[in-house]
């Protein structure tokens, strides 16, 4: 048995020696010089070439190296019976809560607008607060926690989901109550899951259903954004702005018209980042599980993507 890691774009540095250094009796393959492929049994992947796993005829059990698992999903070349795992890593919902905490601050207190005005030189002491209610699509632990810390901070906010959820704390819709939902809010937070049904959520048949000036913060996946949707509904005024984290293509390409809008503002998905400290003892403990047979952590429902 061996463990192999594709992440041809990630520095596996830092996850080599916390492997070597907790489990060092585990046999390594690394991408792309795999030297016994029929000895691989696990892998652990980030953005693997789809249909690389197929050299792979004894493989068990595949391991996401981050929270997120649709780089894994969109691959079909992975026959279906193949168990996967993600990583829960409480720092993880750390990390993304403080990101989007500092979003809705920024679009509540028009901390943008006064950085460009200083800029131009301008003294505009107008409407310095915009009210602020915010909405939160998937509530899932991220969700859910993001939800928890706006609403201690005295904010109202509301969740949506795809199912009920009779002993949810927070205002809740879900299914068709979308346009329900989304008509209580004015700061718009994306966290779902990214799977057949949630691509290409964010468009411009949503942004019209959103109240008129409605502010977006994407921090889930690229593919939930129709992009061009994003520019139309801002250049009608449906929307007021935007924060994004996540992009379609990554790196952003360097003549994306996303760079020069001003009303939006760009991170390059910094929000939440895995920790291999915490992440690596998740991928170790589910390959010895698989070598005597016990219950896997954190495994994920592949019908329902998450």
């Amino acid at each position: 048995m061996s463990l192999a890691i594709i992440s041809p774009d990630r520095d596996i540095t830092p996850w080599l020696e916390i492997l070597k250094s907790k489990a060092g009796d585990i046999p390594l393959e690394i991408y792309p010089d795999i030297k016994h492929p029929e000895k691989v049994t696990a892998a652990m992947l980030w953005q693997h070439p789809k249909g690389s796993l197929k050299q792979f005829p004894n493989l068990k059990l595949i391991c996401s190296m981050g929270a997120g698992v649709d780089h894994i999903l969109g691959d079909d070349t992975i026959p279906e019976d193949i168990p996967i795992t993600r990583i829960v890593d409480p720092k993880l919902t750390f990390s993304m809560t403080n990101y989007v905490i500092m979003g809705v601050l920024n679009f509540h207190r028009q901390i943008t607008r006064y950085q460009i005005n200083q800029k131009t030189h301008k003294w505009d002491m107008s409407n310095p607060e915009i009210p602020i209610s915010v909405g939160v699509l998937g509530v899932g632990e991220l969700g859910g926690d993001v939800l928890d810390k706006l609403s201690y901070m005295g904010i109202e906010v509301c969740g949506y989901g795809n199912s009920p959820k009779p002993d949810f704390k927070h205002p809740y819709y879900y299914g068709d109550q979308l346009e329900e939902f989304l008509s209580t809010c004015n700061v718009l937070i994306c966290l779902l899951p990214l799977t057949p049904h949630t691509e290409g959520f964010l468009n411009l048949e949503l942004f019209r259903k959103c109240s008129k000036g409605s502010y977006l913060i994407n921090v889930a996946r690229g593919k939930h954004l129709v992009e061009e949707d994003l520019v139309t509904a801002l250049d009608e005024g449906l929307l007021s702005g935007a924060l994004l984290d996540v992009f379609r293509q990554e790196p952003l390409p360097k003549d994306h018209p996303f760079w020069d809008q001003e009303n939006i503002t760009l991170t390059p998905h910094i929000a939440s980042i895995t920790n291999p400290k915490a992440a690596a003892p998740q991928i170790i403990e589910n390959y010895h599980s698989l070598e005597t047979g016990q219950p896997l952590v954190n495994r994920i429902d592949r019908k329902k993507g998450y």
